[in-house]
């Protein structure tokens, strides 16, 4: 049973992200205000000092906790808070706004028929604001999609919820590591474990606010191991 009846917990993996965490933070308030819910940041020891910032502005809200870690990674982030996490269901979202707070709402509803809903760019009524962006990674999804035979239109949104009792023997270091490839391995083995899986569309805008990590070229080889690897294990 969740502790303290508490509905959702809300990951909030950050790095360099103090001009986001704020607002971010208060439109996921304003969107769940009638939720039980905790918000659960994990910041890899940012040198912004996106923590501090976060701690001056919401230290005494008992349902926000900051972790500080001084190891740095993206899935190892987000294990670590599956891990602290206390709600009935659980949530993954990116700092940077690509990721829409107001469609939280409807992800949780949507788990009354499914274990995990994701957020999909793919599907009708989703997309991208940066259009070249957006054609090359559709074109991508589709290819992963096709290769490891899976039910989702987006295998790399990394914005997802779910419900907690169902990820336990998903929540392992063997998925969880490296960047944005941990969301590939993640959905590949929930669908393996004949998971309910639904897509619900999401739009990304460009981001406003702080510089992006992701670094392409390093990104499309690291993905393309990780479904070919995949691949593998089926043969």
């Amino acid at each position: 049973m969740p502790k303290k009846n508490i509905r959702i917990s809300i990951i909030l993996p950050t790095y360099c992200e103090s001009g986001n965490i704020v607002p971010l933070v208060w439109k996921i308030k304003n969107s769940l205000i009638n939720t039980k819910r905790e918000i659960l940041i994990v910041d890899d020891n940012s040198p912004d000092d996106t923590a501090r910032v976060a701690e001056k502005k919401f230290g005494k809200d008992k349902s926000i906790k900051i972790f500080v870690r001084r190891e740095r990674g993206l899935a190892t982030a987000v294990l670590f808070g599956l891990r602290q996490a206390e709600g009935e269901f659980v949530c993954v979202m990116d700092t940077d706004f690509n990721h829409d707070p107001n469609i939280l709402p409807k992800m949780i509803k949507l788990l009354q028929e499914a274990d995990l809903v994701v957020g999909s760019r793919y599907i009708k009524g989703g997309g991208m604001e940066n259009r070249l962006r957006n054609f090359f990674s559709h074109f991508y999804n589709r290819i992963i999609k096709l290769i490891l035979s899976l039910p989702t239109n987006d295998s790399l949104s990394g914005f997802f919820v779910a419900r907690r009792q169902k990820l336990k023997h998903l929540t392992t270091p063997g998925i969880f590591r490296g960047y944005g490839d941990y969301f590939i391995r993640f959905l590949y083995h929930a669908n393996k474990q004949s998971l309910k899986i639904r897509e619900i569309p999401v739009y990304y805008k460009n981001r406003v606010r702080g510089e992006s990590k992701s670094k392409f070229g390093s990104m499309l080889y690291d993905y393309t191991l990780t479904v070919f690897a995949l691949l593998l294990k089926t043969k």
